[in-house]
C-alpha cells in the first residue's frame, strides 16, 4: 500500500535532481549537448513517474523509471542512478513486491548483497546484523540522495517485517542527519515511530499465545514500552513548528490510531485488576477526543495531498472514527469515506475504489452487501487478492446472517484462497497478515468450518483440508515462511499402507473429532466444549507441574480416561492395532494422545501413535541397518549458554547425559560426538555440513514456547533459536541427497504454562526437514530416558518402523515397576513420519 508520507520524498528527489540539471558543467561540444538531452529526457520521465504514483499507477511508474535508470547509466551519471533505482523501490512497495524494492535498495545504495539484509528469515544474528548494519551506514556519504535510499531501507525493512533491522537503519541515519543543519529528519522520525508502532502490533498478537506468567509480565512491559515510544514520536511531530503539513497530517492520523488500539487493549488488560494499566487507559481515552478534533481542524490538508495520498489518509481517518464509540462520529467517518471514494475514481485506480467501497461496506450497514460486491469486483479486476478475501470474508458473514448458507460457504472458500494466495506469494510479504493472524487469518478458517459443520450431512473432507490449511498457515506465520514443503499421504509414492489418520479441531465451542480410516467412509463426533476443556486443561498443567513424579498415577488417570471415552471411544472402523495419526490443534499438541486410556490399557499399549500437521508430512522412509550413521551431541556439565539472557532461569546439569549417549552408539552403525566444550555451534554447523548423517541426536537442555525466541536448544557457547537450527540444518539438507531422517531431542520441555508451547516443537520437527522427529514435552528422569532410547535404537537396528521401534521402548518402561509412571515415558512423540 503507498503510504502519505512517501510523498515528500517524491518532492525531495525533484528538488534534487533539478538541482543536478543546473549545476552541470557546461561544455561546448556536440557530445556534451547530445548528454544534456538525454538528461532531460531521464529528468522528465523521473517526473512522470512520480505523477503516474500519484495517482495509484505504480506498475506504468516502475516501467518509467526503467527507462530513466537506462539513460542514467548510459551518462554514467551515479546520482541520477541512484535516485532512480530509489524511486523504482518506491513503485515496487506500491506493488507489494517489497523483496523485490530490498533488493533495488541495496543495488542503489551498493551496499553488500551478501548481508542477506533482505532474506525471508535470518541469515545471521540480530546482533551480528545490527553491528553489520551500522559499519555499512556508517561508511556511507550522507548526501541527501543517499539519505533518502537509507530511509526507504528503513522503510522496507519494516514493510518485510524486519523490525529490528528497520529500528537500527532508522535510528542511526536520524542520529547521523541531525548534523546536517539543511537536512529535514521529520519524515525519517515518522518512519521511526511506524516501526516502533510495528513492533507494538506484534508484541500485542504473540502476548494472545502466551501463557506462562514470566514471558506474559514481559510482554505487557514490551507493548507498553513500544505504544508509549511511537505515541511521543508522533506527539513530538506534531508539535514541532517544523515540521510540514503533510508529515504532520501522517503523524496525527497514527497517533490516533495507535491510541485507540493502546485503548482497546488496555480496557481488556485493566480488568484483570493491574491498576496501572488503568491509569494509562485513563490518561490515553482523554487525549482520543481532542485528537480527533484536531484532525478536523486540519480537514484541508487532507485535499492538498496528491489523490492517492489523500485517499489512504482519508480512509485511515473514517476507519478510526469508526472505532470510537461515540455515535457523533459515525456520519463523519461516513463523509471522509465518501470522499475517499470520490477521490479515487478520479484516479481511475481500481484498488483505490475497492478500497474506498470495502470501507463504506463496514460503516452503512443497509447498504453493506452492495458495497462489499462492488469492492470485491473491482479488486478482482485488477488481482488485489489482499483486499477480495477481505471482501469475501465480509460478504460470507452477511449471507450467513441472511441464511443464505450455499453463498456464505462459496464467499468463505474463495476468501481462504484469496488468503492462501496472499500468504504464498514469495515476492511480496504482508505484515498486517502477520502481525494480526489470530484476530484476522484464523478466526477465517475457523468460522468456515463452524459453518461447514451446520449442515445436515456436512462435507467432513473440506472440512480436514481447511483445518490443514489452517495448521500450516499458523506454523508458517510462527516461522515466518512462506509455503513449507510438505506432502499430502495422497501425494507420497511408494506408501503401501496409510494408516487411520483422526483430526481432533478446535472450534472453541466444541471439539471436533474426524477419524479417517483404510477403505472406510468419515467418521465425525462433536463434543461440547464444557465436558471436555476442564480435562483437557488439568491434565496438561499437571504433566507440566515440576513435581509430575509425585502425582498419584489415579489423577492422571481420571482425566486421560475421560479424555478417551470423549475423543476415542466413539469412533467407528477403529483398528485393533496399528500405527494412529493424530493432527492436533495447537492447544491441544501439548496432550501425548497415547496417555489417554480404556479402563484398561493405555493408548500406547495397542497402538503407535504419531503426531503431524494435518496429513502432510516429509515422505516417510524405513531406516535401513546402513543408514543408522548419528551425529550425537551433548551437555554433561553446565555451560556458559546456562546464562544467556533470553535462558530460563534454573537451568541444571542433566545426569545421564554419557549414559544415554554410550547406549545411542551401541545401538547405530556409525556415529561423531560433540561433548560439553566440544558442542559449541560452529563445530555444530561444521560437522552437520561436511558428513552425511541420517540421525541427529540431542541429548541437551531445549525448550518449547508459542514465542518463536523462546523455542531454543542449549549448545555449550549459546542457545540456538528456531531460525538459527533451521539454518543449520539447512545446509546439512542442502548438501546431502538422503537428507536427515531422524532427529531426536531426548531432554527438552515444553514451556510451563501455555498449552500452545508444542507449536515451537512441531516448528523445530518441520524447519529440521527431518522425515521423523522425537522430542520430549517434559524433562524425563535420566535413567529412564536412557533406558528407553537404548531400547528404541536397538529395535531401530532390528528393522523395526520408527512408531514400532518406539512403541515397543515406552511399553519396555511400563513394564518396569520402577518406571511405569506416566512421568517416564509419556513425555516421548513421534512427529511425522512413521516408517
Amino acid at each position: 500500500m503507498i503510504r502519505l508520507r512517501y510523498w515528500f520524498k517524491y518532492l525531495l528527489l525533484v528538488i534534487f535532481g533539478l538541482y543536478i540539471v543546473v549545476s552541470q558543467p557546461f561544455l561546448i561540444s556536440a557530445q556534451t549537448i547530445n548528454k544534456e538531452v538525454q538528461q532531460q529526457e531521464a529528468d522528465l520521465l523521473t517526473q512522470r513517474g512520480q505523477k503516474q504514483l500519484d495517482i495509484g499507477q505504480a506498475e506504468e511508474a516502475f516501467e518509467t523509471w526503467q527507462k530513466a535508470t537506462k539513460i542514467y547509466q548510459k551518462l554514467h551519471y551515479e546520482d541520477g542512478i541512484i535516485g532512480s533505482l530509489i524511486n523504482q523501490n518506491l513503485a515496487l512497495q506500491a506493488l507489494g513486491l517489497h523483496y523485490r524494492a530490498c533488493n533495488t535498495l541495496l543495488s542503489a545504495l551498493k551496499l553488500d548483497a551478501n548481508t542477506s539484509l533482505c532474506a525471508t528469515t535470518p541469515q545471521q544474528p540480530l546482533e551480528s546484523m545490527e553491528k553489520l548494519l551500522t559499519a555499512t551506514i556508517n561508511k556511507q556519504t550522507l548526501s541527501p540522495v543517499n539519505l533518502l535510499g537509507l530511509h526507504n531501507l528503513g522503510e522496507v525493512l519494516r514493510r518485510l517485517g524486519k523490525l529490528d533491522e528497520s529500528k537500527k537503519v532508522l535510528s542511526e541515519i536520524l542520529s547521523a542527519a541531525k548534523w546536517i543543519p539543511s537536512i529535514d529528519t521529520s519524515g525519517i522520525l515518522l518512519s521511526l515511530g511506524s516501526t516502533s508502532q510495528d513492533i507494538y502490533k506484534q508484541a500485542r498478537n504473540q502476548y494472545l499465545e502466551i501463557e506462562e506468567p514470566v514471558f506474559q509480565k514481559e510482554f505487557v512491559n514490551l507493548i507498553q514500552k513500544q505504544a508509549f515510544d511511537s505515541l511521543n514520536i508522533y506527539q513530538q511531530l506534531i508539535n514541532s513548528l517544523n515540521t510540514p503539513k503533510e508529515v504532520q497530517l501522517q503523524a496525527q492520523l497514527h497517533h490516533l490510531s495507535l491510541m485507540l488500539d493502546f485503548e482497546q487493549w488496555l480496557a481488556v488488560e485493566s480488568k484483570l485488576g493491574n491498576k496501572k494499566l488503568a491509569s494509562f487507559r485513563t490518561i490515553i481515552t482523554q487525549q482520543i477526543q481532542p485528537a480527533v478534533y484536531l484532525l478536523l481542524k486540519n480537514h484541508s490538508t487532507f485535499s492538498q495531498l496528491p489523490a492517492s495520498y489523500s485517499v489512504y489518509a482519508k480512509l485511515n481517518f473514517s476507519k478510526s472514527l469508526n472505532k470510537i464509540p461515540d455515535q457523533q462520529f459515525r456520519s463523519v467517518a461516513i463523509e471522509y469515506a465518501e470522499s475517499a471514494l470520490e477521490t479515487a475514481k478520479s484516479t481511475n485506480s481500481q484498488r483505490l475504489q475497492s478500497e474506498s467501497l470495502g470501507t463504506l461496506g463496514k460503516l452503512k450497514l443497509e447498504q453493506s452487501q452492495a458495497y462489499f460486491e462492488e469492492a470485491l469486483g473491482l479488486a478482482q479486476s485488477v488481482n488485489a487478492w489482499d483486499l477480495a478475501y477481505q471482501w469475501q470474508q465480509e460478504l460470507g458473514i452477511l449471507y450467513k446472517d441472511q441464511g443464505k448458507y450455499k453463498e456464505a460457504l462459496q464467499a468463505y472458500s474463495a476468501a481462504i484462497e484469496n488468503v492462501t494466495l496472499v500468504r504464498n506469494n514469495l515476492l511480496s510479504t504482508n505484515t498486517d497478515l502477520q502481525f494480526s493472524f489470530h484476530e484476522k487469518v484464523e478466526p477465517l478458517y475457523r468460522d468456515y468450518m463452524r459453518l461447514l459443520l451446520t449442515d445436515s450431512n456436512p462435507n467432513l473432507s473440506e472440512i480436514i483440508q481447511t483445518n490443514e490449511r489452517l495448521q500450516i498457515a499458523e506454523l508458517e506465520n510462527y516461522l515466518q515462511c512462506r509455503k513449507l514443503n510438505l506432502a499430502t499421504f495422497n501425494e507420497i509414492e511408494n506408501l503401501d499402507t496409510i494408516p487411520t489418520v483422526i483430526h481432533i479441531i478446535d472450534l472453541v465451542d466444541s471439539v471436533e473429532v474426524i477419524s479417517q480410516s483404510p477403505k472406510q467412509p468419515l467418521h465425525h463426533h462433536s463434543i461440547e466444549s464444557q465436558l471436555i476443556r476442564d480435562h483437557i486443561n488439568n491434565l496438561v498443567d499437571t504433566l507440566q507441574d515440576k513435581n509430575l513424579a509425585y502425582v498419584g498415577a489415579d489423577v492422571i488417570l481420571d482425566h486421560s480416561q475421560a479424555l478417551y471415552n470423549l475423543l476415542i471411544a466413539p469412533i467407528k472402523y477403529l483398528p485393533t492395532s496399528g500405527t494412529l495419526v493424530f493432527t492436533l490443534d495447537a492447544s491441544l499438541q501439548s496432550l501425548p494422545m497415547g496417555l489417554l486410556h480404556d479402563g484398561k490399557n493405555y493408548l500406547i499399549e495397542r497402538y503407535g501413535i504419531t503426531g503431524t500437521l494435518g496429513s502432510r508430512i516429509q515422505p516417510p522412509k524405513l531406516l535401513k541397518e546402513k543408514q543408522l550413521k548419528a551425529f550425537i551431541a551433548g551437555l554433561s556439565k553446565i555451560s556458559p549458554s546456562f546464562y544467556a539472557p533470553n535462558a530460563p532461569k534454573g537451568l541444571k546439569v542433566l545426569p545421564g547425559v554419557e549414559v544415554e549417549i554410550a547406549n545411542v552408539k551401541k545401538g547405530i552403525t556409525s556415529s561423531k560426538v560433540l561433548l560439553n566444550e566440544d558442542f559449541v555451534s560452529p563445530m555444530l554447523d561444521k560437522e552437520l555440513s561436511t558428513d552425511d548423517f541420517s540421525i541427529i541426536h540431542l541429548t541437551t537442555h531445549a525448550q518449547f514456547s508459542s514465542v518463536p525466541d523462546r523455542t531454543m536448544i542449549f549448545a555449550w557457547d549459546k542457545p540456538i533459536t528456531v531460525s538459527e537450527f533451521n539454518d543449520l540444518l539447512k545446509e546439512k539438507t542442502q548438501s546431502s541427497q538422503e537428507g536427515i531422517e531422524l532427529l531426536v531431542l531426548s531432554a527438552c520441555q515444553t514451556a510451563k504454562g501455555n498449552k500452545r508451547s508444542a507449536l515451537g516443537m512441531a516448528g523445530v520437527a518441520v524447519q529440521a526437514g527431518a522425515r521423523s522427529t522425537i522430542a520430549t514435552l517434559w524433562q524425563v528422569d535420566a535413567d529412564s530416558s536412557a533406558l528407553l532410547m537404548k531400547e528404541f535404537y536397538q529395535r531401530l537396528k532390528d528393522g523395526l518402523t520408527k512408531v514400532e521401534a518406539l512403541r515397543l521402548a515406552q511399553l519396555q518402561l511400563i513394564s518396569n515397576p520402577e518406571y511405569q509412571h506416566p512421568s517416564h515415558w509419556a513425555a516421548f512423540l513421534l512427529i511425522g513420519g512413521w516408517l
